[in-house]
């Protein structure tokens, strides 16, 4: 007998339709899971848009106030998808309610805000999972298996790059995100919090950082109306940006590794040209999420001249073998957000940690918050890792 569990989504733009979407794709790829979920309700403050989630997904009510969610008796898991600057508040109110939280990045604003829900779930008792879906790639998860098993030797540097245009037109509107008391630090909770992410579950914790931010397009239009994802508004009274368009940063690790991090929103000609470059002292693996299934990997004892090699991820690494039955089959994006539900209701139905936690997310906001203060001060700044 397969129990149920009652969840909600709260904030219903184009991430709180994947993770409705993941919800429901859970029983076809992975049936043996002992707690199967069910939509109970979708919360959206948009007027209307709450009423159409349900009727296309499926949700059993819906409602425009987030907080009528943390009441209901049925709701015991809840996914957070609201705009960054809601997300302390909903998370601290629907762990003290007793709901599990599968909350997106960059979990609030700062570390602090991270830290007030990874704290107020802690004290409930309740499972916190994070939307840090890069790492979730089969593939990913196969490189990090290679250094760890030493292949490429001592990891020596990573570069790690995230270059999107979705900010990159002049009429993008003025939504939220380009605010500072809401969207927080722009490309840095939007891009760069997955960098730290990656470099952590690469290589481990980082101990120190130096950076350099920029703001390159410092106007945009006002919307006139309710947005969705990255809406134009040409011709509307203009505002200003006030956070980070683009962030360069160098890293150190506690290995002794050095990296260098790289993210920007408006990179014209760059569509989700995500990846990293790890070398060690006797190979290299390298990673690009726009061919998300594959690895190129130097590895031997040439040192000099020595090939790369492109290796199709399988049904051995990861969660590959839920999705597809051979190497170079393809999996996307969405399948990488129906694996962190898998993580998440797992560890709900086990009561114990699967995948990403709210402790990485309190990490990667310090290492953001260190980003910022090293910007500013133009200096290195040691990163908390505690």
């Amino acid at each position: 007998m397969v129990d149920e569990l009652g969840v909600a989504v709260v904030g219903f733009g184009w991430m709180g339709r994947v993770h409705s979407q993941a919800y429901a794709r859970l029983p076809h790829h992975y049936p043996h899971l002992p707690l199967r979920p069910r939509l109970i309700t979708v919360a959206e403050e948009v007027p209307g848009r709450a009423e159409e989630a349900a009727a296309q997904f499926g949700f059993a009510s819906a409602t425009r106030d987030w907080r009528e969610v943390a009441a209901d008796p049925r709701v015991r898991a809840v996914s957070i998808t609201a705009p960054n600057f809601l997300h302390r508040e909903i998370g601290v109110t629907m762990a003290e309610a007793g709901k599990h939280i599968w909350i997106e990045k960059p979990v609030g604003l700062t570390a602090g805000d991270a830290r007030a829900v990874a704290d107020a779930a802690a004290k409930a008792g309740v499972r916190g999972a994070v939307g840090f879906n890069y790492r979730n790639a089969p593939a990913v998860e196969a490189a990090r298996e290679l250094i760890a098993s030493g292949e490429i030797g001592a990891v020596t540097h990573v570069r790690i790059r995230l270059f999107s245009d979705y900010a990159a037109h002049p009429d993008g509107a003025l939504t939220w995100r380009y605010e500072r008391a809401r969207g927080g630090s722009g490309v840095l909770g939007d891009l760069a919090s997955h960098g730290a992410d990656l470099a952590r579950f690469l290589l481990g914790e980082i101990t120190s950082l130096t950076a350099d931010t920029a703001i390159f397009l410092p106007e945009r239009a006002r919307p006139t109306g309710a947005t969705a994802g990255h809406t134009l508004a040409a011709g509307g009274e203009r505002g200003p940006v006030e956070n980070e368009d683009y962030v360069n940063c160098l890293l150190r690790f506690a290995s002794g590794a050095r990296g260098v991090l790289e993210a920007c929103r408006v990179s014209v000609g760059e569509q989700n040209n995500y990846g990293f470059e790890v070398h060690g002292t006797k190979g290299a693996v390298f990673w690009d999420f726009r061919r998300l299934n594959e690895l190129a990997v130097s590895r031997g004892s040439a040192y000099q001249d020595q090939p790369v090699s492109t290796v199709y991820v399988g049904p051995g690494a990861g969660e590959f073998a839920a999705f597809q039955p051979g190497a170079a089959n393809a999996m996307g994006y969405d399948d990488l957000k129906v694996i962190e539900a898998y993580r998440f209701v797992r560890s709900v139905a086990e009561g114990v940690p699967y995948g990403t936690t709210l402790a990485d997310a309190v990490r990667s906001a310090a290492a953001l918050d260190a980003m910022t203060l090293a910007a500013q001060r133009r200096t290195w700044v040691d990163v908390e890792t505690g």
